[in-house]
């Protein structure tokens, strides 16, 4: 993590492995049929907290490079430190999708990590098919325009870098979405429909 990290310093993480029965794979590759995605399926989009864990290599270069701005200053935009709004919490979706996973109603959940929306979604599409997602279906928080507009950064490496307000997208058949969005709502959770699943190559299409 350059910028991060000075000589002789390093990281010690910890990670998580887990299996899953092929028969209850969901997804793009493996699985029965009917927990695949496929041409119809709608995409439900939660929210994040913020940058999350990516972008902010070239966030720091923008935030403190090119403005000067430091971690403690306000900044009217974002309603926060610049600090405060770097360290917003990374979501954890279990508590929110672990039942509509185990009630059969979910066909594939793609995390918004590295690679954005645009190099995720299509983790979770088998061949045939594309992700149509909306642009304007989702109100993108703050923190991302700011950084578009004053990093001149384009539209294109946005949606490739950050995960541009959306930390989880799931993609299930239409009256299962509708299910889901219930589910979600009773825990006070907003969820937005931001696009389907269409016929085409495997990537996403942004209209």
């Amino acid at each position: 993590m350059p910028g991060v990290y000075r000589e002789g310093e390093y990281d010690l993480a910890g990670t998580i492995v887990g299996i899953v029965e092929r028969d209850r794979m969901i997804g793009g590759r493996g699985g029965p049929a009917s927990r695949r995605v496929a041409a119809g399926d709608v995409l439900v989009g939660l929210s994040s907290a913020g940058l999350h864990t990516n972008g902010y290599s070239l966030a720091r270069k923008i935030f403190f490079d090119r403005l000067g701005l430091d971690t403690a200053g306000y900044v009217p935009e974002l309603n926060a430190t610049l600090g405060d709004a770097l360290l917003a919490e990374h979501r954890s979706y279990y508590h929110l999708l672990a039942g509509p996973v185990e009630a059969g109603w979910v066909r594939g959940m793609a995390h918004i990590t590295g690679g954005g929306i645009t190099d995720n979604l299509p983790r979770i599409l088998p061949e045939g098919v594309a992700a149509r997602v909306g642009r304007g279906s989702w109100p993108v928080p703050a923190i991302f325009r700011l950084i578009e507009r004053e990093g001149t950064v384009a539209e294109e490496e946005m949606y490739r870098t950050f995960n541009m307000g959306l930390g989880m997208i799931v993609a299930a058949g239409p009256e299962a979405a509708s299910r889901i969005e219930k589910h979600l709502s009773s825990r006070g959770e907003i969820s937005y429909r931001i696009g389907e699943i269409v016929p085409g190559p495997r990537r996403v299409e942004y209209v």
